[in-house]
């Protein structure tokens, strides 16, 4: 279930009660009268089964409320009540295969910030990766993997893709080419310097049997990404974030990044250019098979997701399920 806690102008408050009366899957409905102070306004919470929940919020929002009021929306962990149970029978589906529209462009809206944090740790997990690399360590690189944020853009510019909003899937290319250049370029120069300390020799780049798949690009590069854009973007709209450790560890995007700083620093160009293929082979997985799992979804849901009757005349509303 989730709960919702609307701030509603006065005025529109009998057409936000009249979407909670209308809706079977809403339950737990609390009216309170001016309780709201900034903005000014009446305050109405209810629950509602997270499979019927964009054509509510839809609706919420085709009340401007988002601009005269607020709509917010958590997950509840624990909800003992009839009512509730009932609600979620009457919903079609499973709440974990529910996604919630709203929720994930929060989401990816925000992956998409170039934060301190964000360059950092895909800065430390290149440079874990490009030592793992030199020492021939999967674990190194594993645990670089797991580091990486890198899946957060790339999951909003298949939401991007989804729904052609251009400016999220800028926001999220230049996230992910600022954050690799920023992270190769800081890899490159530690590597740099740990050749000229002579801590690192281009031999050591020469026999790396447990890691050379980072330089061997091939199909099965491509088909493992596939199956991790899947993964991922399942992961992220069933609100399963367990699941996406295992995405990390199956991409190589973090291991190339950091075998392209070592390989420059190293004068390997031909590791360089395989590198490069790795990389872009993963990415180009990952937001084919993302893009087209959000439009699978979306079709779905469209088609056997919750309706509900029609509002009266005199409201602006639509009844349906929402659509991004």
């Amino acid at each position: 279930m989730l709960h919702v806690r609307v701030i509603s102008p006065a005025a529109r408050t009998d057409e936000v009660l009249r979407i909670t009366d209308d809706h079977p899957a809403i339950v737990n409905v609390i009216k309170i009268v001016g309780a709201a102070y900034a903005p000014a306004g009446d305050f109405v919470e209810f629950d509602v089964a997270r499979e019927a929940a964009n054509g509510v919020l839809e609706q919420l929002s085709a009340l401007g409320l988002k601009d005269t009021g607020a709509i917010t929306v958590e997950q509840l962990a624990l909800s003992i009540s009839t009512a509730s149970e009932v609600a979620e029978k009457v919903a079609p589906g499973d709440p974990d295969d529910a996604v919630v529209w709203h929720e994930l462009a929060a989401r990816t809206a925000t992956d998409t910030r170039i934060t301190w944090g964000f360059l950092a740790f895909l800065a430390l997990a290149t440079q874990l990766a490009a030592i793992g690399t030199l020492l021939d360590q999967p674990i190194l690189i594993v645990g670089a993997m797991v580091l990486g944020p890198e899946f957060g853009p790339v999951a909003a510019i298949c939401f991007g893709l989804l729904r052609r909003d251009w400016l999220l899937i800028g926001a999220a290319v230049r996230a992910l080419v600022v954050g690799f250049t920023v992270a190769i370029a800081i890899t490159l120069a530690c590597a740099a310097v740990s050749r000229l300390l002579g801590w690192i020799t281009p031999d050591m780049l020469d026999n790396r049997p447990l890691s050379d798949f980072i330089i061997h690009p091939d199909k099965w590069s491509f088909i493992v990404a596939v199956l991790a854009g899947v993964a991922g973007i399942l992961s992220l709209t069933a609100g399963k974030s367990s699941a996406l450790i295992g995405v990390f560890i199956s991409v190589t995007t973090v291991p190339a990044a950091g075998n392209i700083a070592v390989a420059v620093a190293l004068a390997r160009w031909h590791e360089v250019y395989a590198s490069l293929v790795q990389l872009g082979v993963n990415l180009a997985g990952m937001f084919i098979a993302g893009t087209l799992t959000l439009l699978l979804q979306r079709t779905l849901w469209a088609r056997y997701g919750m309706r509900v009757a029609p509002t009266p005349p005199d409201s602006p509303l639509e009844a349906g399920p929402a659509k991004p």
